[in-house]
């Protein structure tokens, strides 16, 4: 699905157009407000396509309040003047590419095919820090603690030491945590514990 904000009636009408013709499902949209309005279903993979300078609520301004919601639809924006300060600033907050109108049908599909394929990427990584980060979730604070310990390879006699507790309950700790996060060795915990940004060396 490739969402498109802009409006410029002549501009939504042939990019339609193309797209469709490339077999993208479109939605057009006159203005941010209209797109934030509306329902979307964020579970299909997509793009959106903004001009940067739509009146009222601009492109940068609805690039900030989707990810303000946790939206990770990938941006692309568009322009009729090729202002060196916009595509930084554009790039700075994330954008996935900055194309200069008009669109030749070439620049304008190899732009959202990148869009679509990265966002497929990334939204299959999210969804595999899903279970381990469940799995996290479900540990104690002790727990968590030992954790955050183990896998930066201090040994169960230090842990016990550093938290004023006894080597035989940190093992038991250290146990229930390899239980709950579905692992049988350090090395697989370690992993999972590098995916998910935590403290592991």
């Amino acid at each position: 699905m490739v969402y498109i904000v802009d409006d410029d009636v002549s501009f939504q009408t042939a990019t339609q157009h193309r797209l469709q013709l490339a077999g993208y499902e479109v939605q057009v949209y006159s203005s941010a407000e209209q797109f934030l309005d509306l329902q979307r279903d964020d579970s299909r993979l997509g793009c959106l396509l903004v001009d940067v300078r739509i009146p009222e609520l601009g492109g940068l301004e609805l690039q900030a309040r989707l990810h303000g919601v946790g939206s990770t639809l990938p941006v692309v924006f568009v322009s009729s003047s090729n202002n060196i300060k916009t595509v930084v600033q554009t790039m700075k907050a994330g954008a996935e590419d900055f194309l200069i109108k008009p669109l030749t049908s070439g620049v304008l599909l190899a732009a959202i095919e990148r869009a679509i394929a990265r966002y497929d990427v990334s939204r299959k990584l999210l969804s595999q820090l899903d279970l381990p980060r469940a799995r996290v979730a479900t540990l104690t604070r002790r727990e968590r603690q030992v954790f955050d310990l183990v896998i930066r390879g201090v040994i169960n006699k230090q842990i016990a030491f550093e938290l004023g507790s006894t080597a035989r309950t940190i093992k038991a700790h250290r146990q229930r945590v390899m239980e709950k996060m579905g692992v049988r060795s350090l090395a697989e915990l370690v992993v999972i514990a590098r995916r998910l940004g935590r403290s592991a060396v």
